[in-house]
């Protein structure tokens, strides 16, 4: 802002990294408030989503294929009011309740801040009937379960297997698939069992013997599979589809050599029209997010180790 005829910075408070590390290193900093580029907004930020790639770039471990920038500000999945209006972004106005997956060419300026600039192209207008917390669980999740369906053309009638299915993205592959019209089993351990029920999956438990158990609930097998944990849920899905072609993961790449797909979120233009959709899913009593933990803003480095437990049920979002 200009003051006196000088330019003055604002400053924010965020959570950031000096240089890759551990939850142990996150640290509350005051840094400059974002710039906002043309075709950008500046957001408010009133709730931010944790997903396990927060920690897992900040690691370092996604060094080899995405370029990040220190001071660090982690987190993809915001919901927040538009502060702020860009040159040529006239697609939101000041006021706006909006949601989005925020996630630029690099890695620096995300989500765990008081503000954070994002592209139009990012975002779509908040769900009314969730709250914030709700809404910025969706972003992330909800985009790598849609866009998984999409890529293994699930419609109305088909039989689906989907791995993981109660956990942050699971459980939005099963309330999507449910609404369109699929049917839905989902792997999850025993005490997760009434939560898949309660979204319309049938539950199967993880472990020795899954292929089997899939297969008494499906004895023709199953129309397709989503694998969204890892492990040997690519080996137990293959054998179940008829067409290895419709079998999509976000784990390993592996799946390519067996005709399917690798899915790793995009950030494009279309994704407007699906965080639209997304929301009008929710709005209609479709499509909702289970927030298994709520923290401030301060407390990121507990909502990191909570996430690499791997015990969560649904979504852990900061509040600002």
């Amino acid at each position: 802002m200009r003051r006196n005829g000088l330019v003055v910075v604002s400053t924010i408070k965020a959570v950031a990294l000096e240089k890759y590390g551990s939850p142990d290193d996150l640290r509350l900093v005051d840094l400059p408030e974002p710039k906002v580029a043309p075709g950008e907004v500046l957001i408010r930020v009133k709730a931010a989503g944790v997903n396990p790639v927060d920690w897992k770039l900040a690691a370092g471990y996604l060094d080899a294929i995405m370029e990040v920038r220190f001071p660090l500000i982690s987190g993809w999945d915001v919901a927040g009011v538009v502060e702020r209006v860009g040159p040529d972004a006239g697609e939101f106005a000041v006021g706006d309740e909006v949601y989005g997956y925020v996630r630029k060419d690099w890695a620096q300026n995300g989500a765990y801040a008081e503000f954070v600039s994002a592209g139009v192209r990012m975002l779509a207008k908040k769900p009314a009937s969730l709250s914030w917390e709700q809404a910025a669980g969706v972003p992330l999740a909800g985009l790598t379960a849609y866009q998984s369906i999409k890529r293994v053309g699930i419609t109305a009638g088909d039989t689906v297997l989907i791995h993981a299915a109660a956990g942050g993205v699971g459980s939005f592959g099963v309330q999507i698939a449910v609404a369109l019209g699929a049917r839905v089993i989902g792997t999850a351990s025993e005490r997760n069992h009434d939560f898949l029920r309660y979204l319309g999956a049938e539950p199967v438990a993880y472990g020795d013997g899954l292929t089997e158990r899939v297969r008494h609930l499906a004895p023709e097998g199953v129309d397709a599979a989503l694998d969204f944990i890892g492990g040997d849920a690519l080996e137990v899905s293959l054998p179940l589809v008829r067409q290895s072609d419709r079998v999509a993961s976000i784990t390993t790449d592996e799946v390519v050599e067996h005709g399917g797909h690798y899915v790793w979120v995009r950030p494009d233009s279309a994704d407007l029209t699906a965080l639209a959709e997304l929301a009008e899913l929710a709005d209609a009593g479709k499509l909702t997010t289970h927030v298994d933990r709520t923290l401030p803003l301060a407390e990121a480095a507990e909502a990191w180790r909570l996430s690499a437990s791997g015990k969560t049920r649904g979504k852990i979002v900061l509040t600002i």
